[in-house]
């Protein structure tokens, strides 16, 4: 291996190779949630698509696999090396370069590892739009966001990042380019590479630049939080809010009690509003292209009809853009009090909207009759159909344990009924390492077929980040 180490310090420079050897590199080889940690025979932090293309081949020769890493804030153990010290992870933290903005064809075109955040205030700064907003977006990255195919809280306008991204940059397995950085909307000479890049979670390539999707800013932009007796009233006022905000509905986010009683619990200074009368509160964003006064108009309409046909039992509207954050800060704190409540276990699933209630009122009852004592986390984007339905170990109880003897158990009933329910085990997380092994369960085993051929076809090494995503 000192051949290999040699050739990417050639490559990247003896300070960009940091070996276990040197350093710590627990922030490179454990995962967000603690749940893995592996070992890495080396991180090499390319800083250009040249440098990667370079560590990509010298791997490749030397028969290494690679683990390509963004901001490590995965949830599914899919971008942290196996325990077998053979590993290199490529980490993408220094290409952060903003390569250009095109305001008059509202593209932006940037580097893999610009964080989130970053991307967004480089569109503000030109008067525009990035729309992909999320919980980690202080620290996760574009590139990282794309291989994940990540979702957030406006998909119910703006639609997931494969629905933002126009063009990418690949390095192959090989250690070749691909320069798809096209700022077209309209490209129909073959295959759609981009689509297979984005969501494929550095299984068959490492991303290293893309062509962005911007929107015109919202002349206005309200928050309202609601009160709702059920989640069928949740998708009843969905839909009555399609109907009267039309494209203007930016955000429908779903809260359930118990969900709120942990961020009430471990951040009680953010004041959580109206959960302990309800069963399910939610965040509605309304995104107006005239003015706040037009804005605030339709909101007062939608919520006075909402609230005369029994689907709210209260609500409040932001009055100031502190408030409308400060509402938003509350739901984005859920899965950071789940983490202050102890280990838990994740379930990250889309279904079809209008069968929601069935599969939780079903599914609730199922796991607490199994498993006396579970307490359910029940929230996420019900205006796409994406739920994050988490289960915590029953209070007082040994949540390590919990963990190993049920998890198992856990994942089978819930996938179990999703399958049912005709939904994915995967909404916007990804598969990584975590899901892998489910996939021939809950996957059209024909698609499970082409997905292997086009692996084998692209990376027939199978040295670009095994074991995730897709088995041999």
């Amino acid at each position: 291996m000192n051949a290999l180490l040699d050739a990417l310090r050639a490559a990247v420079g003896e300070a960009n190779v940091l070996t276990p050897d040197q350093q710590d590199l627990i922030a490179f080889e454990q995962d967000w949630r603690q749940r893995a940690r592996g070992r890495a025979l080396a991180v090499v932090r390319p800083g250009s698509t040249n440098e990667v293309a370079a560590v990509v081949r010298a791997c490749a020769e030397a028969g290494v696999s690679v683990v390509p890493q963004g901001g490590n804030t995965g949830l599914v153990v899919g971008s942290v090396p196996d325990e077998s010290g053979r590993q290199v992870v490529i980490s993408l933290r220094r290409m952060q370069a903003v390569r250009s903005l095109d305001a008059a064809n509202l593209t932006l075109t940037v580097e893999a590892g610009c964080v989130l955040q970053a991307v967004q205030q480089a569109a503000e700064e030109a008067g525009l739009l990035f729309p992909l907003s999320l919980a980690a977006e202080g620290s996760c990255t574009i590139g990282g966001n794309l291989a994940t195919n990540a979702g957030g809280t406006q998909v119910v306008r703006y639609g997931n990042a494969r629905d933002l991204c126009l063009g990418l940059e690949v390095v192959t397995p090989q250690g070749e380019v691909w320069n798809g950085l096209t700022g077209l909307r309209k490209d129909n000479t073959g295959y759609d590479l981009r689509n297979l890049f984005v969501g494929s979670e550095g299984t068959l390539g490492i991303i290293t630049a893309a062509t962005l999707k911007l929107y015109p800013q919202p002349a206005a932009r309200l928050t309202a939080w609601a009160a709702v007796p059920s989640l069928e009233a949740a998708v009843g006022l969905l839909g009555l809010a399609h109907q009267q905000l039309g494209p203007g509905l930016t955000g429908f986010e779903v809260m359930g009690q118990f969900a709120l009683s942990l961020v009430d619990k471990h951040f009680p200074q953010l004041r959580v509003p109206l959960w302990k009368d309800t069963p399910y509160c939610v965040l509605l964003e309304n995104s107006d292209s005239e003015d706040e006064d037009h804005a605030r108009h339709q909101f007062e309409r939608l919520l006075e009809a909402a609230l005369e046909s029994g689907l709210v039992t209260d609500a409040v509207v932001a009055e100031s853009l502190a408030q409308a954050q400060a509402l938003w800060h509350i739901r984005e704190s859920i899965s950071l009090a789940q983490s202050q409540e102890g280990l838990n276990i994740k379930h990250d699933i889309s279904l079809p909207v209008s069968r929601i209630p069935a599969f939780c009122a079903e599914t609730d009852a199922l796991l607490q009759r199994e498993i006396p004592g579970v307490r359910l986390v029940n929230f996420g984007h019900l205006g796409d159909g994406n739920l994050h339905y988490n289960v915590q170990a029953p209070e007082g109880g040994d949540a390590a344990a919990f963990l190993r003897e049920q998890e198992g158990r856990v994942n089978e009933l819930v996938f179990d009924a999703v399958r049912r329910y005709h939904g994915s085990i995967s909404a916007e997380h990804g598969v990584g390492s975590l899901k892998v092994g489910h996939l021939v369960h809950h996957k059209d085993p024909v698609a499970l077929s082409l997905m292997r051929s086009i692996k084998r076809a692209l990376d027939p090494q199978h040295l670009m980040n095994p074991g995730r995503v897709i088995e041999p």
